[in-house]
Formats: structure tokens, sequence, C-alpha cells
């Protein structure tokens, strides 16, 4: 199976960023428990140029980590696992039954109600955290089942954004989001025009996320956008968008991500933790992850290969495919960036994102605990 430099590069960068966003969690959640935890908290959402330091991550920060969702996408779509449908339809299959399920379960509990709005939330795959996990066991995990989660997660992220732009868009306005279109049309211009140069893109992409910014569509839409109007060129080495995706990898795993980290999960505990627990949404959320991502991949990928639509790489098992579905129902950075808009009850967003904590945890214990269980046991087969 081919596995370009960039993917080993991206996997490498995703499990390290993934570690360090597990520390940066639990050492958020134990400053806002501790003696300093409301000065903590009243940080995050101090005021800064108009606005929180919250709300400056999470709207602007957030739209260079969804540049980077885009450049992975576009990459994987032209050069890398998805340019072959073949190969790219079992992942495919596999995160629509990962998107559907959970939603489904989440609807289950909640349709009618108030909270109804969150079935985005047990559909997302946190990718850092997944393979931050898939990491742990080291040499063990065959190349396909990296690359099978990879892709997984990186269509589950094209599955969060349409979700976001369809389902989360307030009232619009028509004129900033014209406005906005028509700059992204200028951008596409730019690249039929070969323009290779980033600096007219990056300006570009600023004033797009001004104007997406107040046009009621989410602004991180914008680094999506962004990506495919950057030149792709052959996707070699020397192209604007390997460039830009290469810079991108560190400050996003490195800098973006434990910021929105830290910023969103200062989480102060509170004695009705069985109350939170017993909530209609919270029951969603933590079903629609623990059981609804895997039943779902399994089962979609399974009636996908059933149907000869697409095939099981030969090192994988059915059984890999399971475990694997647990690391899927790792939520964390997408779940909580879906509740941020799903809600507006301060909170029910405050237990939300305990639950998918929580929710997560459990799932990647469960996820790592099975594949060191089933990857042992190939091993000891194989050896035999």
């Amino acid at each position: 199976m081919r596995v370009t430099r960039l993917f080993n590069d991206f996997f490498e960068n995703e499990k390290a960023g993934g570690l360090i966003l597990i520390c940066c969690t639990v050492t958020s959640l134990l400053l806002a428990n501790s003696t300093f935890g409301s000065g903590y908290t009243h940080f995050w959402h101090s005021a800064f140029a108009g606005q929180t330091v919250e709300y400056w991550i999470n709207d602007g920060l957030m739209a260079i980590f969804f540049l980077m969702v885009g450049l992975e996408l576009e990459r994987e779509i032209y050069i890398g696992e998805l340019s072959n449908i073949r190969e790219a339809m079992l992942p495919i299959f596999a995160a629509i039954g990962g998107m559907l399920v959970p939603a489904g379960i989440y609807l289950l509990l909640n349709y009618g109600t108030s909270e109804q709005s969150g079935a985005g939330i047990p559909m997302a795959t946190d990718i850092a955290f997944a393979l931050a996990i898939l990491s742990l066991l080291g040499k063990r995990v065959p190349t396909s089942l990296k690359v099978f989660l990879t892709a997984l997660a990186v269509i589950d992220d094209l599955g969060a954004i349409l979700v976001i732009a369809l389902f989360y868009t307030k009232s619009a306005s028509m004129v900033n989001l014209g406005i906005a279109m028509g700059i992204f049309g200028l951008l596409l211009v730019l690249n039929r025009l070969k323009v290779r140069n980033l600096i007219p893109y990056l300006i570009g992409g600023v004033f797009m996320w001004y104007y997406m910014l107040h046009s009621g569509v989410h602004a991180t839409i914008t680094g999506v956008l962004l990506a495919f109007a950057v030149p792709f060129g052959n996707g070699g080495h020397k192209s604007t968008s390997y460039i830009l995706q290469h810079w991108l990898h560190k400050p996003v795993a490195f800098i973006i991500l434990p910021l929105f980290a830290l910023a969103n999960t200062a989480i102060v505990m509170n004695s009705d933790i069985a109350d939170t627990l017993s909530q209609h949404y919270s029951l969603g959320i933590a079903l629609g992850l623990i059981v609804g991502k895997p039943v779902g991949i399994f089962l979609v990928s399974f009636l996908a290969v059933s149907l000869g639509i697409c095939k099981l790489p030969s090192d994988v098992s059915w059984k890999a495919i399971i475990g694997v579905g647990f690391l899927g129902g790792i939520g964390f950075t997408m779940s909580i960036f879906i509740t941020l808009l799903a809600f507006d009850d301060q909170t029910v967003i405050s237990h939300a994102k305990l639950i998918i904590l929580l929710s997560s945890l459990a799932a990647g214990v469960i996820g790592l605990t099975a594949l060191r269980f089933i990857l042992n046991r190939q091993i000891e087969e194989t050896d035999e």
C-alpha cells in the first residue's frame, strides 16, 4: 500500500499533538477545579478587542485549523487514500455509518426537546486524539489500519464541516455572504491563472473570514474554502498547497488545538454529576460516541464489503475494525466545537463538554484495550 511521506509526517504530528491535547485537557480541568479556578476560567472569558479570548480562539484560530483540515482533505482526494475510489470506499462507508448511527441514537433520545440540535455532537471523531491512542500500540499496528483510521477521520471531518454549514448556520446576511463568496470566486480565478504566490490567497482568506464572520455562516468554514482555492498543482514538495500544509502542521498541532483544549475544558465539576449523566442529551452524546460510533462503522463497512462495493485490507480483521470503531468515538475537538454551535444555555454547554470528555475517555480506553488484545492475537497466530 502506498504511504506518502506527508502521510507519515501527518501521522507523527497528529500523534504528538494528540498526546499534548490530553495533557492540556487534564491541566485545564485541574486548574478549573483548584483554588485558582475562578481566575483561570475568568481569563478565557475576559475581553479582548471587543470579544472574549475564548471567542477569538473558537472563531478565529480555529479557522486556521479548518484550513489545515481542508488541505488534508484536498490531498487525500487528489493523490492520497481517497484518490482511488475502490480503496476509498471502505473508509467512506465506515465514516457514513459512524456519523448516521450516533446521530440517530441522539435524536431517538432527544427528538422534540430543546436539545435536539445537539445531534451533530456524537457524529464527530477527533483525529489527533484517535491517532495518539492508536500510536500507543506501537509497531504492531498494520499500516493499512492507520491509513483506514486516518481516512475515516478525514471524511468524518468533512461530514462535520457539512453539518456545521447546513444545520448550524443562523440567520444569514446575504450581503456579507455574497462578498465572502465573491472573494472566494476571485481566489479561484487566481488559481486558474496559475498564481502560485501564497500572499494573495492568505490576504484574501483574511477578508473572506471577516465577511463570513458577519454573514451568519460560521467563520471557520472560510478555512475549508480557502484550502480548495490554494493551488494544488501536482501535490509535490514545491506546490503551494504542500508548502502551506507543511508549514501549518506544527502550529495547528502544538499551538492552536492546545489553546482550544485549554479554553474549552475549563469545566468546574460540581456535586450533581449524577443528574448531569441522567439528562437525555447526556445519554445521547454518551451512547452515540461509545456505542453508535463502533456499531455504525462496523455495520456499514461490513454491509459494503458483503455487497462487493469495497474490500477489507488483507492484514486487517473485522475485530480490528470494531476496535478502530471505538477510537472513532473519541469526539473531543469537533464534538466540543459543535456543542458551542448547538446550544445557547451555558449550563447545558458545560455539561455536554463534560460528557464528551468522559465518553471520549471511555471510547479510547475500550478501543485501546480491544486493539491491544486483537493485534497481539494476530501476531501470535502469524508466528505459529
